[in-house]
């Protein structure tokens, strides 16, 4: 018989299951409180119950976790330096979506030397979520792989869907059935009504084909997520965190019967990766915000423990410590700085500035 199946793979290879991965590095008592108490917070904030702002912070992408533990160390001491204000998850993101080619995240390549050694990957995000969490800072990634989710997402108290992927029905899907709020960014050319739509789709039930705890294929049925919210990012067309951008698109969710509740993204279009002009984003978000009826929740930044990034590296030789290997971050000092005045700026008693 002709075969017919399979023609172009070129190998397959057993891979352990979430339970079992659950069961090798099982989640504690104060990793549970941690994402319990995280994804209240972010779900009340975007509410408008609590009136703090969300700050979520931290490196593009994780390659190197002893660098991500040195970072999330520093970050838990200004969560709780600033906890009456501002309300901290630290980006922890361990996939990366690529235009064309190039390294794909700490899950898919661990070693960064084309081994692609997913086990290793799935075990070492696992690890390191449960250690942010045990500090006491709630963990935010952005969902891209659907299957990855079954292995870290019950140690994320928030997620986002990525401007490539906000028009994908198989992740609107996938965030209609997550347990925590998930943010959607606009396309890569601005438009934010793909991302509007997206939080239409995911607050609604689905069904749809995927995997359960013990790696079975089973269908999926989901109740919806009432805590989608919108994340402008900027796009091709230009930085769309400003009044008028932010006005349009409130009026837009408005319109399409949803919470106007949004996150400035401080990095990619809206700061034309340009690192220092996130401080600069953030303090315009900060103004806006002296408005009562603000639509603005919170905002994202890109940090990691040096300035700028550098090329990732075959088997992570000769890499700068604490330098992003994909987008270009603040460092920690300048990160420490615009964070202290975001404090300094906020009203103490309403959460805003």
């Amino acid at each position: 018989m002709i075969k017919t199946n399979n023609l172009r793979i070129a190998s397959e290879l057993p891979l352990v299951s979430p339970a079992e991965l659950a069961r090798e590095i099982p989640m504690s008592d104060t990793a549970a409180r941690t994402v319990a108490q995280g994804r209240e917070s972010v779900s009340d904030i975007l509410s408008g119950r609590d009136g703090r702002l969300l700050a979520i912070v931290g490196p593009c992408s994780i390659h190197d976790p002893e660098a991500a533990l040195d970072y999330a160390s520093r970050l838990a001491e200004l969560s709780r330096r600033y906890s009456d204000r501002l309300m901290f998850v630290m980006r922890v993101y361990f996939e990366k979506p690529r235009t064309a080619l190039g390294w794909r995240g700490l899950v898919v390549d661990p070693g960064m030397d084309d081994s692609y050694d997913i086990a290793r990957g799935l075990r070492t995000a696992r690890r390191l979520l449960l250690a942010i969490n045990e500090m006491g800072l709630p963990a935010g990634s952005e969902m891209l792989d659907p299957i990855v989710p079954q292995y870290t997402s019950e140690l994320t108290s928030w997620a986002s869907i990525g401007a490539r992927t906000t028009e994908s029905q198989t992740h609107r899907e996938m965030a209609s059935g997550l347990s925590m709020p998930v943010g959607f960014k606009n396309a890569t050319d601005g438009d934010a009504q793909i991302a509007i739509n997206a939080i239409v789709s995911a607050a609604s039930p689905h069904s749809f084909v995927g995997i359960d705890r013990g790696g079975y294929t089973i269908v999926m049925r989901t109740v919806g997520n009432p805590d989608g919210h919108l994340i402008l990012r900027g796009g091709k067309s230009g930085p769309n965190f400003d009044r008028l951008h932010v006005e349009e698109a409130a009026r837009r969710m408005l319109a399409a019967k949803l919470n106007p509740a949004i996150i400035i993204d401080c990095s990619h279009g809206n700061s034309e990766r340009k690192p220092d002009r996130q401080a600069l984003v953030l303090k315009d978000l900060l103004a806006q915000r002296e408005e009562p009826s603000s639509p603005l929740k919170g905002f994202m930044m890109e940090s990691n423990i040096e300035p700028g990034c550098q090329n990732p590296a075959p088997g992570g030789e000769g890499l700068r410590y604490g330098v992003s290997v994909t987008d270009p971050c603040l460092g920690w000092k300048e990160t420490e700085a615009a964070l202290a005045d975001a404090w300094a700026r906020t009203d103490p008693v309403k959460g805003r500035p």
